[in-house]
């Protein structure tokens, strides 16, 4: 039987905490949750290894650290209400549930099936998975206080900024070629600032790819 108490630990203490993310509530959350559990079960034994776990095209269980990294910059409160983009089999949803948000995962099809499972076998209690394009996200349930994107983009749909509140924050992987930067933005008086947070990637998600034009 494999110990993944022992791999979880060893996950924060050595992805994580060197990342320089250093707020109690993630590392107890990233403690807590069994990410094994949130893995496809062909997947398991590698659930804590330092790198994005493929789940299906295009899709992965991103790795811990560009995880934990960019929940240490959106700073999401308890009693928030988060988007969770792309929420995959509900990995980063029942951390941020952890966390005390108020978390509304969109995946779509199988994924979306498999997470409302694997969440509610967790006893997640305070994720709402809505099945739906990810580029649409959930306008019904929002608008939110923060968005998180868990897979890469080109591009940012209006439609998904317009689902943040004002003063709301987004994070997103954005590829740019084979790098890939996370950035984070802030809402104010309507317009996103964006800012550079760290490196990392991930697959552009459906539906976030760069429109591509061509001359002739």
């Amino acid at each position: 039987m494999s110990d993944y108490s022992t791999r979880r630990v060893t996950m924060v203490d050595t992805q994580v905490r060197p990342s320089d993310v250093t707020k109690f509530p993630i590392i107890a959350a990233m403690l807590a949750v069994l990410r094994e559990n949130f893995v496809p079960d062909a997947r398991r034994e590698a659930a804590y290894v330092g790198a994005n776990i493929p789940l299906a095209d295009r899709r992965v269980v991103l790795e811990a650290r560009s995880l934990a990294k960019m929940l240490d910059f959106l700073d999401i409160q308890p009693g928030e209400r988060v988007m969770d983009l792309g929420a995959g089999l509900g990995y980063g949803a029942a951390i941020m549930a952890s966390l005390g948000a108020d978390v509304v995962a969109v995946e779509e099809g199988a994924l979306a099936t498999t997470a409302r499972q694997r969440l509610d076998a967790a006893g997640c209690q305070a994720v709402m998975v809505v099945t739906a394009r990810l580029d649409k996200g959930a306008p019904a349930e929002g608008p939110y206080d923060a968005i998180i994107l868990q897979g890469a983009v080109e591009a940012m749909p209006e439609a998904i900024l317009s689902q943040l509140k004002e003063g709301g924050r987004i994070g997103a992987i954005f590829m740019e070629g084979a790098l890939g930067v996370v950035r984070i933005g802030h809402k104010k008086e309507g317009a996103i600032a964006w800012r550079y947070a760290f490196n990392a990637t991930a697959p552009v998600l459906p539906g976030f790819e760069a429109r591509r034009t061509f001359v002739l």
